[in-house]
């Protein structure tokens, strides 16, 4: 007589609760239709699924977020200009800025980088899974003065709000 062994009920349940994360709904109506056998197959098959919805999600934010083409801050030369302060730089990549619900504003005078840095936070944000926006303040303001009542400039309102990580240059 032989026996077969249970199938390791943590990873069947595990896999279901990423398919319903996913909303594989009619995976997840049929659940106990699946024989083991298919399990391995049904685990790659939500892997892969995890997989591009990261991929898309990312590429999705990082065209929402209208960052352009910017410089790294590896190929900043931290030498010029003397004021600026690397370290103060390397605290706001760690975007806790962000949990903190709080401001980080660059002044300087023209051509030291301050754009370049806030494209490169913003970035990073995207990078790490936020939403961010990066706009011409003078863009955001003919926008915003463009809207033609109350509710379509409280609309446009929300939009700039509602990114994690909002950048006005």
């Amino acid at each position: 007589m032989t026996t077969t062994t249970d199938p390791d009920p943590i990873l069947r349940d595990e896999l279901k609760q990423r398919a319903v994360v996913l909303k594989l709904h009619g995976l997840v109506a049929h659940w106990d239709e699946l024989p083991e056998a298919e399990m391995p197959w049904v685990q790659r098959l939500i892997g892969w699924e995890e997989v591009e919805r990261r991929r898309r999600g990312l590429e999705r934010r990082l065209s929402a977020a209208h960052i352009g083409r910017f410089k790294p801050l590896a190929d900043f030369d931290w030498s010029w200009p003397d004021q600026c302060d690397q370290a103060a730089v390397s605290g706001f990549m760690t975007l806790r800025f962000i949990t903190e619900t709080t401001n980080i504003i660059l002044v300087g005078p023209n051509g030291v980088g301050k754009s370049m840095i806030a494209q490169n936070i913003a970035h990073h944000a995207v990078m790490q899974g936020h939403s961010a926006l990066f706009i011409n303040a003078a863009q955001m303001l003919g926008d915003l003065a463009a809207q033609d009542g109350d509710n379509a400039l409280r609309r446009r309102l929300k939009h700039y709000a509602h990114p994690d990580v909002l950048i006005i240059d």
